[in-house]
Parts: structure tokens; sequence; C-alpha cells
């Protein structure tokens, strides 16, 4: 399986996940010895392109956050690779890993848990320019001011405290300080959920206009489908900690392929009372990453599972341009 050559839209490859895995020990017994793991992220391969945002959706617990806070470094990987560019991002240390953080950076699900209360704001943004040594701090000053403004905030913001802004403005705040150090991508980990729908709309926008002015690449984890299809370029679908699916988002949105894509889009509310979206209703519950089922992890509750999807594990196949699902009987279904 190799999906990660085809260029999107022309635009190069910024940054490649091969077979990126994350287990978690589990201890147990009176000598706490490893009795078990928790396969967080199990065997996860897919590419973002420059300048485009790639949505990371699934429910609850399948791993789309730790995917991004892996690929980051923010806590250890159990195997595979990613690099940025041409430098792989696991192997780097010290310095040169100093160095490649000012091209990587993250915007928090929860601002406020983020944020230094004890700091004014714009010390908190200015923060990474220190640990970086960019400009005198004169010249820091100035790049706190302009980047606040760039997201919709007044120069007077940077020295009030966290707690006296509101979700929205503190998850403009947490935007400011990623986009602070300039980088070239920035992992969006649930970045609105937290935040009400005017609002959402507001800070989706600062996004995407961000995005246009500096070529930023994103990588965007969601569970909101509604969200995801306004600002995502593509779409990648996980099921305890597997890619089920990958798709440009019209095609994903139009036409999904896997049974598990298909009851997660039928569960879209269309905003027109007139009209009604045939309903998937999945049996049983989600399995646990702790002990998840042999063969396609979907098959316990896939209503067109057969007896080969309990033994043998589906890998993800480009059955349409550019997009590719795992699923023995995809072609069957579409």
């Amino acid at each position: 399986m190799d999906f990660k050559d085809n260029n999107h839209q022309g635009n190069k490859t910024l940054i490649n996940i091969d077979h990126l895995v994350k287990y978690y020990p589990v201890f147990g017994g009176v000598f706490r010895h490893e009795v078990a793991q928790v396969k967080a992220v199990d065997d996860v391969s897919f590419s973002i392109k420059e300048g485009e945002t790639l949505g990371l959706v699934g429910e609850s617990g399948c791993g789309k956050t730790t995917v991004g806070h892996t690929i980051l470094r923010l806590i250890p990987y159990t195997s595979g690779a990613v690099h940025f560019g041409n430098k792989d991002i696991f192997a780097l240390k010290g310095e040169e890993l100093k160095k490649m953080r000012r091209n990587m950076q993250i915007v928090f699900q929860d601002p406020y848990a983020s944020l230094d209360p004890r700091l004014p704001i714009g010390e908190s943004i200015a923060e990474g320019l220190k640990i970086h040594k960019i400009g005198s701090p004169k010249e820091r000053v100035e790049i706190v001011i302009k980047t606040l403004q760039k997201v919709g905030l007044e120069d007077y913001h940077a020295y009030r405290y966290p707690h006296e802004f509101s979700g929205g403005q503190r998850q403009r705040i947490g935007i400011a300080r990623a986009l602070a150090l300039q980088p070239k991508f920035i992992v969006l980990d649930e970045p609105v959920s937290a935040l009400d729908v005017s609002i959402q709309a507001q800070v989706l926008n600062i996004l995407r206009d961000l995005q246009q002015e500096f070529g930023l690449t994103y990588l965007f984890v969601a569970h909101n489908l509604a969200v995801v299809e306004h600002i995502s370029t593509r779409v990648a679908v996980m099921y305890v900690g597997k890619l089920v699916e990958i798709a440009p988002r019209n095609a994903l949105f139009t036409h999904p392929l896997h049974p598990y894509t298909q009851a997660l889009m039928s569960a879209i509310p269309i905003p027109n009372p007139k009209l009604k979206r045939k309903r998937i209703i999945l049996a049983g519950d989600v399995p646990s990453p702790l002990n998840p089922p042999a063969g396609c992890r979907f098959h316990p509750r896939c209503p067109y599972a057969k007896e080969k999807c309990a033994i043998e594990e589906p890998q993800l196949r480009e059955l349409e341009p550019e997009h590719w699902v795992a699923c023995h009987y995809a072609e069957d279904l579409s």
C-alpha cells in the first residue's frame, strides 16, 4: 500500500505519516507488570500536501487526537515514521528538533487549559519567540500585537489574563500563539468543539483566511462532520485506531464507500424540514482498543459483514481517483 506520492492539486507533499503506531501499556498485578496494551493508533499511513487541510474524523476514542500529538512528538511513538519534507521527525534530537518545532505547531481543544493563568496572554504568545530567540524584546512585542490583530483581537488584549476572555477569544489567542512562530504546519485539535455555533463560524473563517494569507497546512481533528466539510480539502476517517477511508472532501460527502463512513454521513442533519435522510443505525458498541476484534475492526457492527471480514484485515485500496477505502466489499456497496 503506497498512496502518498499522488499529488493533490499539484502541491508537493509536506508531511508523510508511515505506519504510525502508538500503544499505551496497561499495568497490573502485585508487581505492576505490563499485562496488555491499548492500541490507540495501529498502523496508520497518510500524507498531507502543502497548503491543504486534511480533516481527521471519527468517534471519540478512535485515536485521532493521539495521531496529531504523536506526529508533533508531544507524546512518544511506538513505531513508524513521520517525514516533514525530507526530515524524519522521529530521528531528530536536541537543537535539530527544537528548530523543527518552529515549523509544526498545535492549537489545543481546551484553550483555557493550554494557557498559563498567571501570565498575560501577550507573554504567553511571546514565549515561543523567546525560546527560539526571535527578535529583540521590542520586536517581539510588535510581533505579538501584529499576530493578535490577525486573529481579530486588539493590542490592549496583550496585557490581560486568560480568565478575562471568553471561550472564543481564548481560542483566538491559541491560534495567535501557534501563528507567532510562522509555522508551515498546524495541528488543529478540535479547535471549535467547545464553542457556540456562531463563534465556531468566526474561528473557522479566521483559520481559512490565515491559511490563504500564509500558505498554512492544517491537520484538522474533529468529530463534527459539518465543520469538517466546511474547512477540509480532504478527509480521513478513523475507526478504533485504523484509517478506514480517505478521499477528497466532495467525494467523501457525496459518495462514501466504507459502511462506517456511510453510517456517519447518514447522521448529518439536513437543514430542511421537508427533506429526510435515511438513517443507518449501527448495532452494538464501539469495540475497545484494548482488545480490538480480529480482521476488520468494524465487522461486528457492519450490516454487510461476511466470513472473510472476521478473518482478514482489509487494506486501503484506491477504488476511485484519490479515494482510498479499507473494505473487502466496497465495490458492492458503492
